[in-house]
């Protein structure tokens, strides 16, 4: 059966498969640079010219290259500067670029390297030595191509599974008489563990949950969707006459039990903070497994809490459990759920930490979303020029007014 050329790595792709590479000579003589393209030619490779490191310059700008051969010696623009820039291109800064000169002292061989030549050949030159060190420059380009789209295409996989997990985030959320909601997930990389959700029951009550799936990237992003698809499942499923806290200790217990028996053997879990909200009463019920304390903050008094957490993270051993709370949210309460992305988020003062949450939850106004907001904007400002090291996942609560029943 014949083989597919598309089949084939780069390193088994045959000659005769491998397309014409451009090469690019810079060279003020005429004559030098008739002879280097008649050598490239000979090699089965297309030349260009140029005639200063100006115009070098002019035609890296406008067409696409594989290798430079570039003198030193030349006018309007020698070859240190046309090298300086080229390297300094983010288009053209990992382009091969080979100094061809007649200058042979130790101080010019440096100085190029120095300036980021890929090797340097002294005129007159060995035609087989040229040879050389074509090819194994080209190897290099060749090398680099590869590369690039290999990162592009893992680059679009990876816009893709951004996408999909987007959309296991609730499009729009629920809206309720007297109470705002707001919501903001942030990963560290283009799709994480963490994830937040909010839905209405057949009873009326509000469910939400936000969890934190171990570990970072691509297999926190799968385990994410298998957490909240199965809490959302099973929430769902409540009986009419199933209490708050039966409905939460099932639903966690099953996923927690699944995980821990398909897929124990990739030690994966997640800390979830899971509850139920009659928006009528205000009365919330909710089990915390492993997940940081959130904080709530009742009018009555301004007095700022964190609760408690109530049993282990799920996915860790099959029959672990979790109790459950129950806490009134008065008109004026408000409740700020995060995962640890936010308090740990770095910058050059340190953490962001628990305390600098808690004060701009309680001292920022307006509706759940703006105070997301908020929260939002000091993370970013506390973080300033450091890469975010984990997602960051915020989720606010806020009973306006009391609402008849």
């Amino acid at each position: 059966m014949p083989t597919d050329p598309r089949m084939l790595s780069a390193a088994q792709t045959p000659k005769s498969l491998e397309r014409p590479m451009r090469i690019l000579v810079v060279d003020d003589l005429a004559l030098n640079r008739d002879l280097l393209a008649r050598r490239i030619q000979r090699l089965g490779h297309e030349p260009g010219m140029a005639v200063n490191g100006r115009d070098a310059l002019e035609k890296l700008e406008q067409e696409d290259w594989d290798l430079v051969l570039l003198d030193i010696t030349m006018p309007e623009m020698d070859g240190y500067e046309a090298l300086r820039r080229i390297r300094a291109s983010p288009a053209t800064a990992q382009l091969p670029v080979v100094m061809v000169s007649a200058i042979d002292e130790s101080e010019s061989v440096v100085r190029c390297l120095e300036l980021g030549a890929d090797d340097y050949l002294p005129k007159p030159f060995n035609p087989l030595v040229l040879q050389a060190r074509i090819a194994s420059s080209l190897a290099k380009k060749r090398l680099q191509d590869q590369k690039s789209q290999l990162l592009q295409a893992l680059s679009r996989e990876l816009d893709i599974g951004r996408r999909i997990q987007q959309g296991f985030l609730p499009m729009d959320l629920p809206v309720l008489a007297g109470w705002t909601l707001g919501a903001s997930c942030s990963p560290a990389r283009q799709v994480g563990g963490d994830f937040y959700d909010a839905f209405l029951l057949p009873q009326g009550q509000l469910a939400f949950v936000v969890a934190d799936v171990c570990d970072k990237g691509v297999g926190a992003a799968l385990y994410m969707a298998l957490f909240r698809t199965l809490l959302r499942a099973m929430a769902c499923q409540a009986r009419p006459d199933e209490s708050p806290a039966e409905t939460l200790v099932r639903s966690v217990a099953f996923a927690n039990d699944y995980i821990a028996t398909v897929h124990g053997h990739e030690n994966m879990f997640a800390t979830v903070f899971f509850a139920l909200l009659d928006p009528h009463t205000g009365r919330m019920h909710y089990l915390n497994a492993g997940h940081e304390g959130p904080w709530v903050l009742q009018a009555q008094g301004g007095f700022l809490a964190q609760l408690t957490i109530t049993g282990p993270a799920v996915g860790l051993m099959p029959g672990q459990r979790c109790t459950v709370q129950t806490i009134d949210l008065q008109p004026g309460a408000r409740l700020l759920l995060f995962t640890d992305g936010v308090t740990e988020a770095l910058g050059a003062s340190g953490t962001f930490g628990d305390v600098a949450l808690g004060q701009v939850f309680a001292h920022t106004s307006g509706t759940a979303q703006a105070v997301v907001d908020s929260v939002r904007t000091r993370l970013a400002q506390h973080v300033g020029a450091f890469e975010p090291h984990d997602d960051m996942t915020l989720f606010c609560v806020i009973r306006e007014s009391a609402t008849e029943p």
